[in-house]
């Protein structure tokens, strides 16, 4: 994709509509980055959020560009809620062990967390977090794909700004960071109970289909 590409597919109403929508579905994504951060040394919170934004706006185009294909698959926001929970459970051990430590005022024994361990906790939480929003992003880019590209480019960068405040709060307020994983939580649980609502209503219509379509036994079917 070149410059005169992108100029010639330069349309302000699309680049304004994908932000808006991705801004505005987004905004849980800058707490979940800055849970995940907020485990790490104060030197290196820095560097988590921007690499994590970096694979993350890779992904989420990659995500975008086969939203219509993707969510096609069976069970696939299930899969993603129910990996949100597991992550959602691995932030709530690191708060248990820090009021833990805290309480007893000694600090934890164990090996501190790992930026590998944070870009891991970003990336597939961001993915999960985003399945149920790809498909409104890429409706907003209209089959534009170098504004699609250009707008999540923008908004993960408006999201990693927005995270370093949050990581900043968590600091300062502790409190802050079992809301964001009772939203975490709320968000996990409403992708699975939707994705599973949404699979047994189409296995209910289907065999719904299947006992109109099929005659009653000993009935006389007759063709004109």
């Amino acid at each position: 994709m070149d410059l005169a590409t992108i100029m010639a597919s330069w349309d302000w109403t699309v680049l304004s509509t994908i932000l808006g929508v991705n801004l505005v579905l987004s905004g849980d994504n800058a707490v979940l980055i800055a849970l995940a951060a907020a485990g790490l040394p104060a030197e290196q919170r820095s560097k988590a959020i921007l690499f994590g934004m970096v694979l993350a706006v890779v992904l989420r185009i990659v995500l975008s560009l086969a939203a219509v294909y993707l969510l096609e698959i069976p069970g696939i926001l299930l899969a993603g809620g129910l990996v949100l929970l597991w992550i959602a459970y691995g932030f709530f051990k690191e708060l248990r062990q820090k009021e833990k430590d805290d309480a007893d005022g000694h600090t934890h024994d164990g090996p501190p967390k790992s930026m590998a361990v944070a870009l891991r906790q970003i990336v597939i939480a961001d993915v999960s977090m985003s399945l149920d929003n790809v498909l409104a992003v890429a409706g907003a880019a209209v089959g534009n794909t170098p504004m699609l590209i250009i707008g999540l480019v923008i908004s993960i960068l408006v999201m990693g700004l927005a995270a370093t405040l949050v990581a900043r709060l968590l600091e300062r307020f502790p409190v802050i960071a079992w809301v964001g994983l009772a939203l975490i939580v709320y968000i996990g649980v409403k992708m699975v109970y939707e994705d599973v609502h949404r699979l047994t209503s189409g296995h209910a219509a289907v065999v719904q289909q299947g006992e109109v379509a099929t005659p009653a036994h000993g009935s006389l079917v007759r063709f004109s």
